[in-house]
């Protein structure tokens, strides 16, 4: 087990540091449920100051020139690449993935910060055609103004990442606020920006109470704009909330995606590539699959194939090489997945593999595979978001869709079949705003990452991310 020493976070306000505050908050590491260091809490007034340099720096970096943009944020990529051994034991000790899947996540994040800039780049007015008694008529794209972003504890770093280095990369300011749980990770992302000589007051880092810095934000006549990954409840609070102060909002929130697999899938290729995907974060992640519906001729061999896998993936801590699987993020979590599970065998669930936590320190729950699940079981409707997979079988492939689209999310969903005609059928009639066809990949850096009803709406990534945080201008010179 690799030896480390947690570094607490600090506040990131005006260009400052503020390692200490009144109130402070423990932190914890999920694997041993022991304290590993605190973080300073931002008060009314500290937000306040946060909005103040957030508005002024709007100002100074909408007019710098975009290859500035571009120098400084690549700069960002290089220094948070040097620093990615510590980032990414930081990120494993506060959020429990193994160091593996941290350290891909904190590449996300140099990656965003060289491809945003280059993407804005590619943002051009629209020149419409000549018309008389006019000499020009053109739309401009311009940056909307200072933009509050908030980012869960599943992915800390780069799902606030994502959102900031949008923003800057088409000349917005940003005040982010990641998750109680883990806010170390993002301050390497800042401080790696801030060294590289990001302008002070362009980015801010809030941590302190969700609500009140929420809604002073959202209420704030500085911000332009919100952008927010989360729950589907929270989700619909913000957006209310943003609604109500005319502001535009980008929500990506929950999900529970299906997975249909059809008799002429390669089943090896589908159990080993859904293993990885559904126990990776431990569960924890809005694309996850987690509804499996099996075409009933290959049923029992997918079933026992992956509750055999399931059985022996590594549980442990993430720092340790060996860890396949980690803890899960927080008690809340492990209780509410451990009610999900119970209240489907009371319905008549079969339990394959898993069911209960393990009896040690820590947040973990055994890799868990639920077979014929009926439909009126809570985990066929509500998110798990835990080390959860419910296995059913059909016979009619519309009758797998009508189930598959059955819940009101619509954010990730699969299918695994070797006929193109098939998977043309699925892709056309699955309800989401993700779909992989035999793969798991459907968050790319220069894809839209998004969902639908009560997963959300907008984009984050992809070129359509970044026109998120652009507003348009016409004008006519006559």
């Amino acid at each position: 087990m690799t030896t480390v020493t947690y570094t607490s976070p600090s506040l990131f306000v005006a260009g400052e540091w503020i390692a200490q505050t009144d109130a402070m908050e423990p932190v914890y590491n999920p694997a041993t449920g022991e304290q590993i260091g605190q973080t300073p809490q931002a008060d009314e007034a500290m937000v306040d100051r946060a909005l103040a340099a957030a508005e002024s720096g709007f100002e100074i970096w909408r007019k710098t020139p975009l290859a500035e943009r571009t120098r400084i944020m690549a700069a960002a990529a290089a220094l948070l690449r040097e620093r990615m051994d510590d980032a990414v034991v930081h990120l494993t000790m506060e959020q429990g993935k193994p160091v593996g899947e941290a350290r891909s996540e904190l590449e996300n994040c140099a990656l965003l910060l060289e491809w945003c800039p280059q993407e804005a780049g590619r943002v051009m007015d629209r020149v419409l055609p000549e018309r008389d008694g006019f000499r020009d008529l053109r739309v401009r794209h311009e940056p909307i103004g200072p933009v509050a972003a908030f980012a869960p504890w599943n992915f800390p770093a780069s799902l606030a990442g994502r959102k900031v280095a949008s923003a800057l990369a088409v000349g917005c300011s940003v005040i982010a606020r990641p998750a109680g749980e883990t806010p170390a990770a993002l301050g390497f992302f800042a401080r790696a920006l801030d060294d590289a000589g990001l302008p002070k007051g362009v980015l801010n880092i809030l941590y302190g109470k969700a609500s009140m810095i929420t809604n002073r934000l959202i209420d704030s006549p500085v911000i332009r704009k919100v952008a927010f990954t989360g729950s589907t409840e929270v989700g619909c609070k913000l957006a209310e909330r943003a609604g109500a102060n005319a502001k535009p909002s980008v929500m990506e929130l929950g999900g529970h995606a299906p997975v249909i697999v059809c008799a002429d899938a390669d089943i090896k290729k589908a159990v080993a590539l859904s293993i990885v995907s559904k126990y990776r974060n431990t569960g924890q992640v809005c694309v996850s699959p987690t509804r499996f519906f099996v075409e009933d001729s290959v049923y029992d061999a997918f079933t026992t194939q992956f509750v055999a896998a399931a059985r022996q993936l590594v549980v442990g801590d993430g720092l340790d090489p060996d860890t396949q699987m980690g803890p899960m993020a927080n008690e809340r979590r492990v209780t509410a997945v451990d009610a999900l599970v119970q209240d489907a065998r009371d319905r008549g669930a079969t339990l394959l593999t898993g069911g209960e936590r393990l009896n040690r320190a820590g947040n973990f729950y055994m890799p868990t595979v639920l077979g014929d699940v009926p439909d009126d079981a809570a985990i066929m409707t509500e998110e798990p978001f835990g080390p959860v997979a419910t296995v059913n079988r059909f016979t009619d492939i519309h009758d797998a869709l009508a189930k598959a689209n059955a819940t009101p999310y619509a954010l990730g969903a699969y299918g695994f079949t070797r006929s193109d005609e098939t998977a043309e059928l699925l892709i056309s009639e699955l309800d989401a705003g993700m779909i992989g066809m035999n793969t798991y990949t459907v968050t790319l850096t220069d894809s839209p990452i998004g969902g639908r009803r009560f997963s959300g709406f907008g984009s984050e990534g992809g070129p359509e991310g970044i026109s998120a945080y652009l507003i348009p201008k016409f004008a006519s010179l006559a």
